[in-house]
This record gives structure tokens, sequence and C-alpha cells, in this order.
């Protein structure tokens, strides 16, 4: 995705600020930092909504970023860990490898590239799959850019030299070693059968809510 008037530096910071993403993202259900493993790399839950009525899903990840000079990348992917057990209510999903590559094109202007192998587990039905692929994956995207161009103003009022993703020694997350986590691998991991569930009526006219919403009224 082009943006012409959004910096790569704000692109980068949108896509790290937790705070900011709980207004701008209205799929998440809960997501938070749990531990830092070095100065770029760090362990995180994400859950989120799902079409109805499939089951809602979430992931632990181990994120890493890295600056390059005007170009920016940040990197995940699904591991274990001993306090955050698979949850009943919820289904793991797995990042096999997840990230986005950020360009600058200008003083004012960048390309994003988003990267998403993940499998969600479940048989899902094909309508799940066209959906993801022909509308919210997109629309997502194109929240995400109306994020960016709203997020200097809403910084200025949430902590705004608060960015410990630039400044390290900001971070108030316990450290972590990699000894205790291990890799999520999606085959230990119970397979839900969705392939049967039926498109509501909702999703069939486009009015579901989550990433198809274009309503941004919560990032003021």
């Amino acid at each position: 995705m082009e943006c012409r008037d959004v910096p790569a530096e704000t692109l980068y910071d949108v896509l790290h600020d937790i705070e900011y993403r709980k207004k701008w993202d209205s799929n998440v259900i809960e997501t938070f930092d749990i531990a830092r493993l070095t100065v770029n790399a760090d362990v995180g839950y994400y859950s989120w909504r799902c079409p109805k009525p499939l089951k809602n899903r979430d992931v632990i990840t181990l994120r890493s970023w890295l600056p390059m000079g005007t170009d920016y990348i940040i990197m995940n992917y699904s591991v274990k860990h001993p306090k955050y057990p698979p949850r009943k209510d919820l289904v793991r999903a797995v990042s096999i490898q997840t990230g986005y590559l950020i360009q600058s094109t200008g003083p004012k202007s960048c390309v994003i590239t988003y990267l998403a192998q993940v499998d969600p587990k479940g048989s899902l039905p094909k309508w799940v799959v066209n959906k993801s692929s022909q509308f919210l994956a997109p629309k997502a995207m194109k929240k995400m850019y109306k994020a960016c161009v709203k997020y200097p103003e809403w910084k200025q009022k949430h902590q705004p030299h608060f960015k410990p993703w630039l400044h390290p020694e900001q971070s108030s997350l316990p450290s972590l070693a990699l000894s205790e986590l291990s890799v999520q691998h999606a085959d230990s991991l119970e397979n839900i059968d969705e392939s049967s569930v039926a498109e509501s009526r909702e999703d069939r006219t486009g009015n579901a809510g989550g990433e198809g919403s274009d309503d941004d009224t919560s990032l003021t």
C-alpha cells in the first residue's frame, strides 16, 4: 500500500503503539505486551474477533523490529509461553511468519508491504477464506492508513514522548530468557472443525463490524 501523506516513521510508530491500536483496530479483543527479550524483541498477546458465528482467535508471538535508516521492519512468529496456554473460549492461531516492511519514499510518504503467513487453525469454510482475502484484508489496510493520518494529533495528547520501541530505557516490561519459550507448531494444537458454519446475513451484506467497518470515530 502506498501512503502518500504518511511518513515512514509515523507508520512505524502506529504499528508499535499498543494503546493506539486499541483505538483504531476494531477487531481487537485484548492485546498486551508480556515481556522483553532484548532491546528490539518482545513477546505479546493478541486476540481478535472473527466473523460470526466462527470462534474468536488469539495468538502469542515473539516480535522483533529493526530500523534501517529511513526504512523499518517488524516481524513475528508464534511461541509457547508457560503462563499463557490456549484458552477454551478462543482458538489459538499460529503465526508462521508475519510482518511489515516500511520503505520511505519521501519526507512525508512511504510504502508498506504486509506479509501474513498464518494458520488460523480450524477447518474454515470457503466463504471465510474468500471474504478475508477479497474484503477484510484490503479494508484493514485502509483503516490502518486512516489511523496513521490521525496518529500525530492523538499522540500529542497521550504520552507524546513515550515510545519504548525507539527508546528501550522507557520499557517497564520484565525480562524473559529465550530458553523459557518454544516455537508454537500448528500440529500440536487442537483442530476445531468450523467447515460447516454458514455465513450470516450480516456477513453477506457486508455490514459486519471489525475491520470491515470504516467508522473511525473512536480515533478522536
